[in-house]
């Protein structure tokens, strides 16, 4: 391991919880991406639409995904912006899958939205062949890095990941 790489250690956590089955989690449509663009910096408490580009529901919008709480009329509560890496030969890597923006309604949180969001997304990855998943953040995101600690995903601090002195934590789970 480089320097410049920091594994941090994971919580010790149960992987597994149950899903309220009033969440239904399904493929982002064109209406989803537009709401969640108009909500994001609300749920986010911050400017933050920019990273909801919208190459997430045009190009890779097969794979993001919603939840809707249908106790509420169905209600948009959460999303997952990711998609998959294909496998490179080359490279010697097999397929990927990638988390790239997560939100949840404020009102929502800590109530199984992000859970059933990423139990879909895995799998889905696992129907594609992905053998992994990957995220980021940055660093001093405590929410992220317990959250994706207590999911079960490794977390490593890499000080020049998104360039030089550009520190990020990098989030990987086996699957």
């Amino acid at each position: 391991m480089s320097e410049r790489v920091r594994t941090i250690p994971t919580l010790d956590s149960p992987l597994s919880a149950q899903v309220p089955p009033n969440f239904r989690t399904r493929p982002i449509t064109k209406d989803d991406f537009d709401h969640i663009v108009r909500i994001i910096d609300h749920w986010w408490d911050g400017p933050i639409a920019v990273l909801a580009h919208p190459m997430f529901f045009y190009e890779f919008g097969k794979w993001a995904r919603v939840v809707e709480d249908m106790a509420n009329s169905g209600r948009l509560v959460g999303f997952l912006l990711g998609f998959v890496v294909p496998p490179d030969a080359e490279r010697g890597t097999t397929a990927l899958g990638y988390v790239h923006l997560v939100g949840i309604d404020p009102s929502y949180r800590r109530k199984g939205v992000a859970r059933a969001l990423y139990q879909d997304f895995v799998e889905t990855c696992l129907r594609q062949g992905c053998h992994k998943l990957k995220a980021i953040t940055t660093a001093g995101n405590e929410g992220s890095l317990r959250f994706h600690q207590s999911m079960g995903w490794t977390a490593s601090e890499d000080t020049d990941y998104a360039g030089a002195g550009r520190k990020r934590v990098v989030f990987t789970r086996e699957l």
